[in-house]
């Protein structure tokens, strides 16, 4: 996974999701993005995934059971993306 996938998402999940407060240096890509992390929760996750449908052709569903795994971390998210994108 490259770094400049990471560097992609931050500034993704900081504009789709209008995160004003949080700058790209803040979000660490070990992190968890949920909860005690970036503190996002399960609407933002839903927002997420349709960026990411948009931007990379990557289609996450609710019912995925890997979706844990997926949005634990930016790290986690980039290697998804990296393993799936379509375009």
């Amino acid at each position: 996974m490259s770094d400049a996938l990471i560097a992609e998402l931050k500034t993704l999940i900081i504009e789709g999701l209008h995160l004003e407060d949080i700058t790209t240096e803040e979000i660490m890509p070990d992190e968890p993005l949920f909860g005690e992390g970036l503190g996002l929760d399960s609407i933002d996750a839903l927002e997420i995934a349709v960026l990411l449908d948009r931007q990379y052709g990557v289609k996450i569903t609710s019912e995925d059971e890997r979706n844990q795994e997926i949005f634990a971390s930016l790290n986690s998210l980039a290697q998804f993306i990296a393993e799936n994108k379509t375009k």
